[in-house]
């Protein structure tokens, strides 16, 4: 950890987090990509996502579609509010039946150790108004659910671990989940592992192979955990490791 704080010359007793969700207007459909921590995770830090929605000129009643990278709070606590509210009661929720069947198991719960116990606490309570309405719906493998987005597994963070890949016009975007916690740390050294990851040799595994991929295909990504805004990027093969080429965010378009 000394080498840590010493590489990313920051103060080791204070923590700078960022959680994003991603909107998709396709033209035909709104489409969200994880929904934020809302108020389970962050002791009320976090839970802007639906205001950030309404300046962009979109309210949450019009998102059609909800995919689900994972079930932890961070990433779908945004869906329900603590009394039981769908904060998108029109939109159909998506989440690999692996992740599903994990989190929302009594018996895996009771089994799981007291610090694991407020995920699949959690978990469960932001499920449940969705699948009441008949809104929450498990996928297996990479069966489409949307046209131009393919479902890509990236199992070990979680057991059903999913990216989304978005195609239009040539291009790609994949949203890639929790691949990546610390971007200094991982992106050159992809072997070092996240505490949250469940199955941690799996998660190397997985992002040494996505981030060749990617790096290879010079693919789009949006990833949830950086401070720079929008959180888009590219990868560029660097040494044993890789660099971030950050997406230059404008709201400014001179037309010529």
């Amino acid at each position: 950890m000394d080498g840590v704080v010493k590489g990313l010359h920051e103060d080791p007793h204070t923590l700078d987090v960022v959680d994003m969700g991603f909107l998709v207007d396709t033209g035909k459909q709104l489409i969200l990509v994880d929904a934020g921590a809302g108020t389970w995770w962050g002791g009320g830090v976090l839970g802007r996502l639906a205001g950030s929605l309404r300046s962009a000129g979109y309210a949450p009643e019009e998102v059609d579609i909800v995919l689900v990278t994972h079930l932890h709070s961070d990433h779908v606590g945004g869906l329900t509010t603590q009394d039981g509210k769908r904060v998108f009661p029109n939109a159909e929720v998506y989440v690999a039946k692996a992740e599903s069947d994990f989190w929302l198991s009594p018996e895996i719960a009771a089994k799981a150790p007291k610090d694991a116990q407020p995920f699949f606490q959690s978990a469960q309570a932001i499920a449940a108004p969705y699948i009441k309405a008949g809104k929450w719906h498990t996928f297996s493998g990479s069966e489409a659910i949307v046209d131009g987005v393919k479902i890509v597994p990236l199992p070990g963070h979680t057991p059903g671990h999913t990216g989304y890949e978005f195609s239009s016009k040539g291009q790609k975007i994949l949203f890639w989940g929790d691949i990546v916690h610390a971007q200094r740390v991982q992106l050159q050294h992809p072997e070092v592992t996240a505490i949250f990851d469940i199955d941690q040799t799996a998660a190397a595994a997985t992002r040494n192979q996505l981030l060749a991929r990617l790096a290879r295909e010079n693919v789009l990504i949006a990833t949830p955990h950086t401070s720079l805004f929008p959180a888009l990027g590219r990868l560029h093969k660097e040494g044993s490791g890789y660099s971030w080429v950050p997406v230059v965010f404008t709201d400014r378009w001179d037309e010529k």
